[in-house]
């Protein structure tokens, strides 16, 4: 009895060591330092990308996490869509390798508060004043709140442009 007791507790031990093993190993990943080559782009924001020579044609690794756009033909706006890592391989009119260029998108956490309810996360952009944000991995009811009124506002501007566009045209 008196083993069984000895191991019950070696292994009730053992899980928050685990636990604790895991959540160490996450936080280094998350702070890790980015390679000396890659672009960081923060999520919903763009990052320009000089090439040194006009490109003809841009290839995206993986476009849900990162868009580009070709200014003036040596100049690329990348656009971080969602957390992640990917590239950019650009080419020229003999489709050369111009440059292949790592891309890692990650949050921007300057003024950015989260509030974590268990597994559940809600986040607010505190410029100077905090209000909610939303951002890939918020709480489904949240993401989705803050979606359907940043929507409706959107729609509301819009219609009160066009009636403004409208009446100015008369």
């Amino acid at each position: 009895m008196t083993s069984a007791i000895t191991d019950l507790n070696n292994r009730s031990r053992a899980r928050p060591l685990s636990l604790l093993a895991s959540a160490a190993i996450a936080a280094v990943l998350a702070v890790a330092p980015a390679h000396a080559e890659d672009l960081i782009v923060k999520y919903d924001q763009s990052q320009l990308l000089r090439l040194p020579r006009a490109a003809s044609e841009v290839i995206i690794g993986n476009p849900a996490i990162a868009d580009v756009s070709v200014q003036a033909g040596n100049l690329l706006v990348v656009t971080g869509k969602t957390f992640g890592i990917t590239n950019i391989i650009a080419l020229d009119a003999e489709r050369n390798v111009i440059q292949d260029q790592r891309i890692l998108v990650r949050r921007d956490d300057v003024k950015v508060v989260n509030l974590q309810r268990g597994t559940e996360r809600q986040s607010y952009n505190c410029t100077p004043q905090c209000n909610p944000s939303i951002t890939v991995g918020d709480e489904q009811k949240y993401f989705d709140s803050i979606s359907r009124a940043s929507q409706s506002k959107i729609g509301f501007s819009s219609r009160e442009a066009d009636s403004a566009q409208q009446t100015g045209n008369q």
